[in-house]
Protein backbone atom coordinates (compact mmCIF):
# COMPACT_ATOMS: atom_id res chain seq x y z
CA UNK A 1 0.00 0.00 0.00
CA UNK A 2 1.46 3.33 -1.08
CA UNK A 3 1.55 5.89 1.72
CA UNK A 4 1.51 9.68 1.46
CA UNK A 5 3.84 12.01 3.28
CA UNK A 6 2.23 14.41 5.71
CA UNK A 7 2.72 17.25 3.23
CA UNK A 8 1.08 15.39 0.35
CA UNK A 9 -1.75 14.18 2.53
CA UNK A 10 -2.29 17.70 3.92
CA UNK A 11 -2.62 19.11 0.39
CA UNK A 12 -5.06 16.38 -0.63
CA UNK A 13 -7.15 16.83 2.51
CA UNK A 14 -6.90 20.64 2.41
CA UNK A 15 -5.51 20.70 5.92
CA UNK A 16 -2.23 22.02 7.25
CA UNK A 17 0.53 19.69 8.50
CA UNK A 18 0.23 21.49 11.84
CA UNK A 19 -3.48 20.56 12.03
CA UNK A 20 -2.69 16.94 11.18
CA UNK A 21 -0.15 16.76 13.97
CA UNK A 22 -2.70 18.14 16.44
CA UNK A 23 -5.36 15.67 15.25
CA UNK A 24 -2.87 12.86 15.75
CA UNK A 25 -2.16 14.01 19.33
CA UNK A 26 -5.88 14.18 20.09
CA UNK A 27 -6.66 10.81 18.52
CA UNK A 28 -8.85 12.27 15.76
CA UNK A 29 -6.74 11.08 12.86
CA UNK A 30 -3.81 8.74 13.49
CA UNK A 31 -1.24 8.28 10.71
CA UNK A 32 -1.15 4.90 9.03
CA UNK A 33 2.55 4.72 9.82
CA UNK A 34 5.10 6.62 11.90
CA UNK A 35 8.78 6.08 11.18
CA UNK A 36 10.33 4.92 14.50
CA UNK A 37 13.63 6.68 13.74
CA UNK A 38 12.68 9.94 12.03
CA UNK A 39 9.16 10.29 13.45
CA UNK A 40 7.82 11.10 9.98
CA UNK A 41 4.10 10.53 9.63
CA UNK A 42 2.63 8.80 6.58
CA UNK A 43 -1.02 8.44 5.68
CA UNK A 44 -3.06 6.09 3.54
CA UNK A 45 -5.24 7.43 0.73
CA UNK A 46 -8.21 5.74 2.37
CA UNK A 47 -7.91 8.15 5.31
CA UNK A 48 -8.78 11.15 3.16
CA UNK A 49 -12.52 10.84 3.70
CA UNK A 50 -12.12 11.00 7.48
CA UNK A 51 -9.67 13.90 7.18
CA UNK A 52 -12.07 15.87 4.97
CA UNK A 53 -14.92 15.21 7.40
CA UNK A 54 -12.81 16.63 10.22
CA UNK A 55 -12.05 19.68 8.06
CA UNK A 56 -15.73 20.23 7.25
CA UNK A 57 -16.75 19.93 10.90
CA UNK A 58 -14.07 22.42 11.88
CA UNK A 59 -15.49 24.80 9.28
CA UNK A 60 -18.75 24.62 11.22
CA UNK A 61 -16.80 25.69 14.30
CA UNK A 62 -17.38 22.38 16.07
CA UNK A 63 -14.96 21.85 19.01
CA UNK A 64 -12.41 19.09 18.54
CA UNK A 65 -13.73 17.01 21.45
CA UNK A 66 -17.20 16.99 19.90
CA UNK A 67 -15.71 16.06 16.51
CA UNK A 68 -14.07 13.07 18.15
CA UNK A 69 -17.47 12.00 19.47
CA UNK A 70 -19.05 12.41 16.03
CA UNK A 71 -16.35 10.32 14.38
CA UNK A 72 -17.05 7.46 16.80
CA UNK A 73 -20.73 7.27 15.80
CA UNK A 74 -22.51 5.37 13.08
CA UNK A 75 -23.44 7.58 10.08
CA UNK A 76 -27.08 8.06 11.12
CA UNK A 77 -26.22 8.98 14.70
CA UNK A 78 -23.38 11.21 13.50
CA UNK A 79 -25.79 13.09 11.24
CA UNK A 80 -28.16 13.62 14.18
CA UNK A 81 -25.31 14.91 16.34
CA UNK A 82 -24.23 17.39 13.64
CA UNK A 83 -27.84 18.56 13.27
CA UNK A 84 -28.16 19.08 17.04
CA UNK A 85 -24.89 21.01 17.13
CA UNK A 86 -25.93 23.23 14.26
CA UNK A 87 -29.31 23.95 15.85
CA UNK A 88 -27.53 25.22 18.93
CA UNK A 89 -25.20 27.38 16.80
CA UNK A 90 -28.24 28.70 14.96
CA UNK A 91 -29.95 29.66 18.22
CA UNK A 92 -26.82 31.38 19.53
CA UNK A 93 -26.35 33.20 16.22
CA UNK A 94 -29.97 34.34 16.31
CA UNK A 95 -29.41 35.78 19.78
CA UNK A 96 -26.37 37.71 18.52
CA UNK A 97 -28.34 38.87 15.47
CA UNK A 98 -31.04 40.24 17.74
CA UNK A 99 -28.45 42.07 19.81
CA UNK A 100 -26.78 43.50 16.69
CA UNK A 101 -30.15 44.70 15.35
CA UNK A 102 -30.95 46.32 18.68
CA UNK A 103 -27.58 48.09 18.80
CA UNK A 104 -27.91 49.30 15.19
CA UNK A 105 -31.33 50.79 15.97
CA UNK A 106 -30.10 52.24 19.26
CA UNK A 107 -27.02 53.86 17.69
CA UNK A 108 -29.10 55.12 14.77
CA UNK A 109 -31.42 56.92 17.15
CA UNK A 110 -34.41 54.70 16.39
CA UNK A 111 -36.66 53.96 19.36
CA UNK A 112 -37.60 50.43 18.34
CA UNK A 113 -38.12 47.47 20.62
CA UNK A 114 -36.06 44.39 20.07
CA UNK A 115 -36.85 40.80 19.39
CA UNK A 116 -40.57 40.26 19.84
CA UNK A 117 -43.19 41.43 17.35
CA UNK A 118 -46.16 40.90 19.68
CA UNK A 119 -45.64 44.00 21.83
CA UNK A 120 -45.21 43.74 25.59
CA UNK A 121 -44.16 40.27 26.66
CA UNK A 122 -46.71 38.30 28.66
CA UNK A 123 -44.96 35.72 30.82
CA UNK A 124 -46.17 33.05 33.23
CA UNK A 125 -43.61 31.78 35.72
CA UNK A 126 -42.86 29.57 38.70
CA UNK A 127 -39.82 28.65 40.77
CA UNK A 128 -38.85 26.17 43.44
CA UNK A 129 -35.87 24.91 45.42
CA UNK A 130 -35.23 21.76 47.42
CA UNK A 131 -32.56 20.65 49.89
CA UNK A 132 -32.07 17.34 48.08
CA UNK A 133 -31.57 13.86 49.42
CA UNK A 134 -28.27 14.29 51.29
CA UNK A 135 -27.46 17.92 52.08
CA UNK A 136 -28.31 19.32 55.51
CA UNK A 137 -28.56 22.88 54.22
CA UNK A 138 -30.01 24.37 51.06
CA UNK A 139 -27.66 26.89 49.45
CA UNK A 140 -29.65 27.02 46.18
CA UNK A 141 -32.05 29.90 45.58
CA UNK A 142 -34.84 30.25 43.01
CA UNK A 143 -37.07 33.22 42.25
CA UNK A 144 -39.98 33.91 39.90
CA UNK A 145 -41.73 37.27 39.83
CA UNK A 146 -42.72 40.17 37.57
CA UNK A 147 -39.93 40.78 35.11
CA UNK A 148 -37.51 38.17 36.49
CA UNK A 149 -36.91 34.46 36.95
CA UNK A 150 -33.57 33.40 38.40
CA UNK A 151 -31.60 30.63 40.07
CA UNK A 152 -28.40 30.86 42.10
CA UNK A 153 -26.25 28.03 43.46
CA UNK A 154 -24.40 29.31 46.50
CA UNK A 155 -21.16 27.94 47.86
CA UNK A 156 -19.25 28.48 51.07
CA UNK A 157 -19.34 27.64 54.76
CA UNK A 158 -22.02 28.32 57.37
CA UNK A 159 -24.73 29.50 55.01
CA UNK A 160 -22.59 32.12 53.30
CA UNK A 161 -23.43 30.63 49.91
CA UNK A 162 -27.17 31.04 50.42
CA UNK A 163 -26.66 34.66 51.47
CA UNK A 164 -24.55 35.27 48.37
CA UNK A 165 -27.17 33.72 46.09
CA UNK A 166 -30.00 35.70 47.66
CA UNK A 167 -27.99 38.92 47.26
CA UNK A 168 -27.34 38.21 43.58
CA UNK A 169 -31.03 37.70 42.85
CA UNK A 170 -32.07 40.67 45.01
CA UNK A 171 -29.83 42.96 42.96
CA UNK A 172 -31.87 42.12 39.85
CA UNK A 173 -35.30 42.09 41.50
CA UNK A 174 -35.32 45.85 41.92
CA UNK A 175 -34.84 46.62 38.24
CA UNK A 176 -37.76 48.41 36.60
CA UNK A 177 -36.30 49.75 33.35
CA UNK A 178 -38.56 51.54 30.88
CA UNK A 179 -39.29 49.79 27.57
CA UNK A 180 -36.19 49.63 25.40
CA UNK A 181 -33.76 50.26 28.26
CA UNK A 182 -33.28 46.74 29.64
CA UNK A 183 -29.73 46.32 28.36
CA UNK A 184 -28.56 49.65 29.79
CA UNK A 185 -30.25 48.95 33.12
CA UNK A 186 -28.57 45.56 33.31
CA UNK A 187 -25.14 46.97 32.58
CA UNK A 188 -25.57 49.44 35.45
CA UNK A 189 -26.88 46.75 37.82
CA UNK A 190 -24.10 44.30 37.04
CA UNK A 191 -21.27 46.82 37.40
CA UNK A 192 -21.06 46.35 41.17
CA UNK A 193 -22.82 43.02 41.52
CA UNK A 194 -19.75 40.95 42.38
CA UNK A 195 -18.79 43.29 45.23
CA UNK A 196 -22.37 43.22 46.59
CA UNK A 197 -22.37 39.43 46.58
CA UNK A 198 -19.00 39.28 48.31
CA UNK A 199 -20.22 41.60 51.05
CA UNK A 200 -23.42 39.60 51.53
CA UNK A 201 -21.62 36.26 51.74
CA UNK A 202 -19.45 37.69 54.48
CA UNK A 203 -17.24 34.59 54.81
CA UNK A 204 -14.06 33.42 53.04
CA UNK A 205 -14.91 31.11 50.17
CA UNK A 206 -18.53 32.26 49.85
CA UNK A 207 -19.91 32.88 46.39
CA UNK A 208 -22.61 31.93 43.95
CA UNK A 209 -23.54 31.18 40.39
CA UNK A 210 -26.34 33.21 38.80
CA UNK A 211 -28.56 32.47 35.83
CA UNK A 212 -31.51 34.80 35.22
CA UNK A 213 -34.00 35.76 32.54
CA UNK A 214 -35.36 39.31 32.68
CA UNK A 215 -37.91 41.03 30.50
CA UNK A 216 -39.21 44.57 30.02
CA UNK A 217 -41.55 45.70 27.29
CA UNK A 218 -40.72 43.41 24.38
CA UNK A 219 -37.10 42.81 25.41
CA UNK A 220 -35.86 39.61 27.02
CA UNK A 221 -32.34 39.27 28.42
CA UNK A 222 -30.28 36.39 29.79
CA UNK A 223 -27.71 36.91 32.57
CA UNK A 224 -25.33 34.05 33.32
CA UNK A 225 -22.23 33.17 35.30
CA UNK A 226 -21.12 29.77 36.67
CA UNK A 227 -22.53 26.33 35.96
CA UNK A 228 -26.22 26.81 36.58
CA UNK A 229 -27.94 26.55 33.22
CA UNK A 230 -30.69 27.97 31.02
CA UNK A 231 -32.58 25.90 28.45
CA UNK A 232 -35.11 26.93 25.82
CA UNK A 233 -37.91 24.61 24.76
CA UNK A 234 -39.07 25.77 21.32
CA UNK A 235 -41.09 23.81 18.76
CA UNK A 236 -40.57 20.62 20.79
CA UNK A 237 -36.76 20.85 20.83
CA UNK A 238 -34.67 21.64 23.90
CA UNK A 239 -31.63 23.92 23.49
CA UNK A 240 -29.12 24.79 26.18
CA UNK A 241 -28.51 28.53 25.80
CA UNK A 242 -25.81 29.00 28.44
CA UNK A 243 -22.18 27.90 28.49
CA UNK A 244 -20.75 26.43 31.70
CA UNK A 245 -17.95 28.46 33.25
CA UNK A 246 -16.06 25.40 34.53
CA UNK A 247 -12.56 24.00 34.17
CA UNK A 248 -13.77 20.85 32.41
CA UNK A 249 -15.88 22.85 29.94
CA UNK A 250 -12.81 24.87 29.00
CA UNK A 251 -10.92 21.61 28.44
CA UNK A 252 -13.78 20.33 26.27
CA UNK A 253 -13.71 23.56 24.26
CA UNK A 254 -9.98 23.11 23.69
CA UNK A 255 -10.46 19.51 22.57
CA UNK A 256 -8.60 18.10 25.57
CA UNK A 257 -11.60 16.22 26.96
CA UNK A 258 -14.61 14.55 25.41
CA UNK A 259 -18.08 15.22 26.79
CA UNK A 260 -18.11 11.70 28.26
CA UNK A 261 -14.74 12.26 29.95
CA UNK A 262 -15.91 15.62 31.30
CA UNK A 263 -18.97 14.04 32.92
CA UNK A 264 -16.81 11.85 35.17
CA UNK A 265 -13.83 14.19 35.60
CA UNK A 266 -12.80 14.60 39.28
CA UNK A 267 -12.76 18.41 38.88
CA UNK A 268 -16.04 18.68 36.98
CA UNK A 269 -17.51 21.04 39.61
CA UNK A 270 -14.54 23.44 39.65
CA UNK A 271 -15.74 26.87 38.50
CA UNK A 272 -13.53 29.27 36.59
CA UNK A 273 -16.08 32.10 36.89
CA UNK A 274 -18.54 32.89 39.68
CA UNK A 275 -19.64 35.78 41.88
CA UNK A 276 -17.24 35.71 44.83
CA UNK A 277 -16.45 39.33 45.65
CA UNK A 278 -12.99 39.01 44.08
CA UNK A 279 -13.72 41.62 41.43
CA UNK A 280 -13.35 39.13 38.57
CA UNK A 281 -16.92 37.85 38.42
CA UNK A 282 -19.01 39.65 35.80
CA UNK A 283 -21.87 37.70 34.22
CA UNK A 284 -22.44 37.29 30.50
CA UNK A 285 -25.44 39.23 29.17
CA UNK A 286 -27.33 38.55 25.95
CA UNK A 287 -30.60 39.71 24.44
CA UNK A 288 -32.97 37.12 22.97
CA UNK A 289 -35.93 37.16 20.65
CA UNK A 290 -38.92 35.65 22.44
CA UNK A 291 -41.76 33.85 20.69
CA UNK A 292 -45.19 32.88 22.02
CA UNK A 293 -44.94 29.22 23.03
CA UNK A 294 -41.33 29.44 24.23
CA UNK A 295 -40.66 27.81 27.59
CA UNK A 296 -37.47 28.67 29.49
CA UNK A 297 -35.92 26.47 32.18
CA UNK A 298 -33.28 27.78 34.57
CA UNK A 299 -31.72 25.27 36.95
CA UNK A 300 -28.80 24.61 39.25
CA UNK A 301 -26.45 21.71 38.57
CA UNK A 302 -28.34 19.71 41.18
CA UNK A 303 -30.80 19.05 38.37
CA UNK A 304 -28.75 19.27 35.15
CA UNK A 305 -25.89 17.06 36.36
CA UNK A 306 -28.12 14.17 37.37
CA UNK A 307 -31.01 14.27 34.90
CA UNK A 308 -30.42 13.74 31.16
CA UNK A 309 -31.50 16.53 28.82
CA UNK A 310 -33.94 14.24 27.03
CA UNK A 311 -35.79 13.64 30.30
CA UNK A 312 -35.81 17.38 30.95
CA UNK A 313 -37.28 17.92 27.49
CA UNK A 314 -39.98 15.31 28.04
CA UNK A 315 -41.16 16.88 31.31
CA UNK A 316 -41.01 20.43 29.99
CA UNK A 317 -42.97 19.50 26.88
CA UNK A 318 -45.68 17.67 28.86
CA UNK A 319 -46.21 19.96 31.87
CA UNK A 320 -49.39 22.04 31.63
CA UNK A 321 -47.87 25.14 33.23
CA UNK A 322 -44.64 26.36 34.88
CA UNK A 323 -45.72 25.37 38.39
CA UNK A 324 -46.33 21.78 37.32
CA UNK A 325 -43.03 21.74 35.43
CA UNK A 326 -41.12 22.88 38.53
CA UNK A 327 -42.73 20.24 40.74
CA UNK A 328 -42.04 17.46 38.25
CA UNK A 329 -38.44 18.54 37.64
CA UNK A 330 -37.59 18.51 41.35
CA UNK A 331 -39.21 15.07 41.58
CA UNK A 332 -37.02 13.94 38.66
CA UNK A 333 -33.90 14.96 40.58
CA UNK A 334 -35.09 12.95 43.58
CA UNK A 335 -35.84 9.93 41.41
CA UNK A 336 -32.34 10.15 39.93
CA UNK A 337 -30.86 10.01 43.44
CA UNK A 338 -29.32 13.46 43.09
CA UNK A 339 -27.52 14.25 46.37
CA UNK A 340 -27.21 18.01 45.78
CA UNK A 341 -29.55 20.94 46.37
CA UNK A 342 -31.92 21.55 43.45
CA UNK A 343 -33.28 24.86 42.19
CA UNK A 344 -35.26 25.56 39.05
CA UNK A 345 -37.42 28.27 37.54
CA UNK A 346 -39.67 27.96 34.49
CA UNK A 347 -41.09 30.82 32.40
CA UNK A 348 -43.58 30.60 29.52
CA UNK A 349 -43.91 33.29 26.86
CA UNK A 350 -47.61 33.66 26.11
CA UNK A 351 -49.50 35.27 23.21
CA UNK A 352 -50.75 38.81 23.64
CA UNK A 353 -50.01 41.48 26.22
CA UNK A 354 -51.26 42.12 29.72
CA UNK A 355 -49.89 45.27 31.24
CA UNK A 356 -46.32 46.58 31.44
CA UNK A 357 -44.82 43.62 33.27
CA UNK A 358 -46.74 40.74 31.75
CA UNK A 359 -48.50 38.32 34.04
CA UNK A 360 -47.38 35.71 36.45
CA UNK A 361 -48.33 33.00 38.86
CA UNK A 362 -46.41 31.16 41.56
CA UNK A 363 -44.14 34.15 41.97
CA UNK A 364 -41.78 34.39 44.88
CA UNK A 365 -38.42 33.13 46.06
CA UNK A 366 -37.32 29.88 47.61
CA UNK A 367 -33.99 28.83 48.96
Amino acid sequence: MELLTIGAFARAARLSPKALRLYDELGLLRPAEVDPVSGYRRYAAGQLERARLVAWLRRLGMPLARIRSVLALEPGAAAAEVAAYWERVRAETEARRELAAFLVDHLSGKDTAMGNTTGTLRVEYAAGSDRGLVRERNDDCAYAGPGLVAVADGMGPQGGGQQAGEAAIAALRGLEPPAGELLNALEDALAGLDAEVGAAGGLPGAGTTLTAVLWSGSQLALVHIGDSRAYLLRDGGLLRITHDHTLVQSLVDEGRLTLAEAASHPQRTLLVRALTGSGDGRPDVSLHGARPGDRYLLCSDGLSRWVAEERLRTVLAAAADPAEAVRRLIALAHDAGAPDNVACAVADVLPGADGPDGTGGSDGASG
